[in-house]
């Protein structure tokens, strides 16, 4: 009791140090208040609903807005108090359950600045971040990182494998303002390093100088030819010979059937193509490496990190199937604050989520055994009585056995 009232206390003092810019956990229907569904035209929107899904751990906590028509587009968006991440770290973190065992669609949010119309929020609205798993097929199970930078949407140069089961898992992108990021799946770290080294936001540090030129006497063949290496006279054998084994067939007849000639096997005495040997090269001067120089191009950014606005967030998805469930939605500039958030709110969801599906499943198996000894038993019953119903009409009546 004492070290949970300790960490409630730690929690508290955290919270008063930390930036919250928004949070949202959809605690009942009165998100429908706050959150705007586009109304581009030409797509198929489908609906959210609130729902805890099949398997939770506690029923209220645990509910989330649930994507609930197959094949649709959707698009809901939510604005809040703009805020800039400057000078201090950007942290966007929420919840993704894929119950129906998604087979290809989106799990990902966009953050957006002010000049969002939520009415119109479309595929192709500017965002500032794109930040979650992506499923389709085998092939594609991937956590989306982009960045909006001058006007192009930039991926990240790596590749990050999401979780593709059907409990709930925490996604955590923490931006700093040393340029760096991390990405946390679970609040264990799965990526990390440079925004410089890991997105294409500016050009390379360096380039290949374009006035140099390997020189024309460079040799950078390890390996030549031996020129003292001959050639055995012996060597040359066609690769076929006419089987010596083989015979005309007595019954050829020349002038009908053409003149006979034995086919042709391999020639175990082939031995292909002559190569004189390879010896070092003694003008061997190694690989030419082209010199490099400064890019003129270049000029450092120390502030890749910063977003001057940050306004809204919205899911902006397509869904073959539905049932994807989103929560426990976080935009804050404490790493740490996000960290102990997910170990209270999200890890008692999925370890809950587990422990009632594994129930499920075994009553469901339960049942499965049930039935199918029932239809055997049904099926032994059935036998019985065709049976029975055989013997008694194959026994004569009282008239027929007088007569005998």
């Amino acid at each position: 009791m004492r070290s949970f009232c300790s960490f409630l206390l730690l929690l508290v003092v955290t919270l008063a140090a930390a930036d919250v810019y928004f949070e949202e956990k959809f605690p009942d229907d009165s998100w429908e208040e706050n959150w705007v569904y586009s109304e581009h035209p030409g797509k198929e929107f489908g609906k959210f609903v609130l729902s805890h899904g099949k398997f939770w751990n506690e029923p209220e906590n645990d509910k989330g807005i649930q994507t609930s028509q197959d094949a649709r587009f959707y698009a809901l968006s939510r604005k809040f108090k703009p805020f800039s991440n400057k000078d201090k770290p950007l942290v966007v973190q929420f919840s993704v359950k894929h119950e129906q065992n998604i087979d290809c669609g989106g799990g990902y949010v966009k953050v957006f600045d002010c000049s969002l119309d939520q009415k119109d929020m479309h595929g192709e609205s500017p965002y500032q971040i794109m930040f979650g798993p992506d499923i389709c097929g085998p092939g594609i199970k991937k956590v989306h990182v982009i960045f909006s930078y001058k006007g192009k949407n930039l991926l990240i140069n790596k590749e990050i494998r999401c979780k593709d089961d059907i409990y709930t898992h925490l996604y955590t992108l923490i931006v700093k303002p040393d340029n760096t990021y991390k990405v946390l799946i679970d609040n264990e770290e799965v990526e990390s390093g440079e925004l410089e080294a890991d997105w294409d936001f500016l050009p390379p540090k360096k380039i290949k100088d374009p006035n140099q030129s390997k020189p024309q006497d460079w040799d950078d063949k390890p390996t030549i030819p031996d020129p003292d290496d001959k050639k055995p006279d012996d060597w040359d054998k066609p690769e076929h010979i006419p089987d010596p084994e083989a015979s005309k067939p007595a019954d050829w007849d020349d002038e009908m059937d053409g003149e006979w000639e034995a086919p042709m096997i391999d020639n175990p005495d082939y031995k292909g193509d002559w190569q004189p040997k390879q010896i070092d090269n003694p003008n061997y001067k190694g690989p030419w490496i082209h010199p490099e120089i400064d890019n003129p191009e270049y000029t450092p950014d120390l502030e890749l990190y910063k977003r001057d606005e940050i306004c809204a967030i919205g899911f902006d998805l397509w869904q073959v199937k539905s049932g994807t469930i989103f929560d426990n939605i976080l935009i804050t500039d404490d790493p740490e604050l996000a960290r102990k958030v997910g170990e209270e709110v999200w890890k008692p969801t999925l370890e809950g989520e587990k422990k009632m599906k594994e129930a499920q499943d075994e009553a469901e198996l339960k049942q499965r055994e049930k039935e199918s000894k029932e239809n055997e038993d049904n099926k032994d019953d059935d036998e019985d009585e065709d049976a029975d119903e055989e013997e008694n009409n194959n026994v004569p009546d009282a008239e027929e056995h007088d007569e005998l």
